[in-house]
């Protein structure tokens, strides 16, 4: 959520923020709804204010006093609880408004339309040559009895799978590799919960009209007016963890390392990447979330995303940096890097997972603080993630660029001492 202050003060700069994103709002409405807002709170507060102050002085007056004055009071009364319904309505399409804003790129964020128009940032590492026509990660799969979505289908539906032998030592492999590196950097293991309720899952940023497309959603068998939700990425459940709290200025920046499995409805995807598992609705990753003081910001965002960087460099995959563009940015992000592998069947590069800085845009909807040691005033945290290593996009680079030419693949050597295998082959 943005500063009201901030929307009341410069406006243009709102709006700017909305049509680099390609996007449509009425600000008008919400400048317009916000004033009945203030004006309503006004005079309900000098109700209240004279409400207290009559209940005060009733005590002291004659019985023939107090009468006229009960009746005054009753008056008050009604017209506070009639003020107040008013209140009650135009704060919660207020509330409705300003949760439909986005978050405002940084300066640094290149403006376009979509993800065509992403800005290079460097490449590593020479895309893999191969002296025999390489195969598609599915070819492989077939071969070596690895994925199994026909049956998957059966059971679940499209763009679901069964990982299956040795490829799920490789995954788990992937996730302990990573889960060490994070840890050795003093970030703090969590396996988060996978079901979130409303309250947090909006504050995060993800019911918006755009993201909220992509969200599963659950009836509460406890409640069933209500809704719970399916997490995408680990940071929906972690973000929320310290909703309504005030940390302490030493406690940050506070570093999270989640494993979890992911949901995602991939909607509006429908005839892109069916082939294979690039896009899947339910997967599994290693995610990195970081609270942290505003001035933190910059140096948290290059810590998170060479840490990123140094897992797959490790795994010795050729990959590229991205600058995400304003028409490709997600809701709740004020800058996003992708890191995208490549992908020899596909003679391109396809993204494996991103590094994104919130600034206080979840913080402010969650209500997370902190204490500011010098103006002792609590003061909004700043909010990152980033991908540390994301199935099963980060099988099928292994396994594309990791292809023998008689069908087996081979293990990249960091992960030998975590798999106990050093190739996949063909079951004797």
């Amino acid at each position: 959520m943005l500063d009201i202050n901030l929307i009341r003060k410069d406006k243009d700069l709102v709006m700017k923020s909305v049509k680099d994103r390609g996007m449509k709002f009425n600000i008008d409405e919400l400048l317009d709804t916000d004033n009945k807002k203030r004006k309503l709170q006004s005079k309900a507060e000098e109700l209240r204010a004279k409400q207290n102050k009559a209940s005060d002085k009733i005590a002291k007056l004659s019985d023939k006093e107090k009468q006229k004055a009960i009746l005054d009071a009753k008056g008050t009364s009604e017209r506070l609880k009639d003020l107040e319904s008013q209140l009650s309505q135009v704060n919660k399409k207020y509330q409705e408004l300003i949760n439909e804003l986005p978050n405002i790129p940084l300066s640094d964020v290149p403006i376009g339309r979509d993800d065509a128009e992403n800005k290079l940032i460097k490449e590593e590492g020479q895309p893999t040559e191969f002296d025999f026509k390489p195969q598609d990660h599915m070819a492989l799969a077939e071969s070596l009895n690895l994925i199994d979505m026909k049956h998957a289908a059966k059971v679940s539906g499209a763009r679901f799978d069964y990982l299956l032998n040795q490829v799920v030592l490789l995954e788990f492999a992937l996730v302990r590799f990573a889960m060490d590196e994070l840890t050795k950097q003093g970030f703090t293991p969590v396996i988060p919960p996978v079901i979130v309720n409303e309250k947090a899952m909006s504050a995060m940023g993800f019911l918006s009209q755009v993201e909220g497309r992509e969200v599963y959603k659950i009836l509460d068998p406890d409640d069933p007016k209500k809704f719970k939700y399916l997490i995408g990425t680990a940071e929906q459940s972690i973000g929320p963890m310290y909703m309504d709290e005030v940390l302490t200025e030493k406690e940050l920046p506070k570093r999270y390392a989640g494993f979890s499995t992911c949901f995602r409805r991939e909607s509006g995807s429908y005839g892109k990447d069916t082939h294979g598992i690039i896009r899947v609705h339910q997967f599994d990753k290693v995610e990195m979330f970081s609270f942290c003081k505003p001035d933190q910001d910059k140096k948290e965002f290059e810590l998170l995303l060479s840490t990123f960087e140094k897992i797959i460099q490790a795994l010795k995959i050729p990959y590229r940096l991205v600058n995400v563009c304003t028409g490709d940015l997600g809701f709740s992000k004020a800058k996003t890097v992708d890191l995208e592998a490549w992908i020899p069947s596909q003679k391109k590069y396809r993204e494996l997972g991103s590094c994104s800085t919130c600034t206080d845009f979840q913080a402010r909807r969650l209500k997370t603080k902190y204490r500011d040691a010098k103006s002792n005033k609590n003061e909004f945290v700043h909010t990152l993630n980033s991908t540390a290593v994301a199935m099963p996009r980060t099988l099928v680079a292994i396994m594309e660029n990791y292809q023998q030419k008689n069908g087996s693949i081979k293990v990249p050597e960091v992960l030998w001492g975590y798999c106990g295998i050093k190739e996949i082959k063909k079951e004797s």
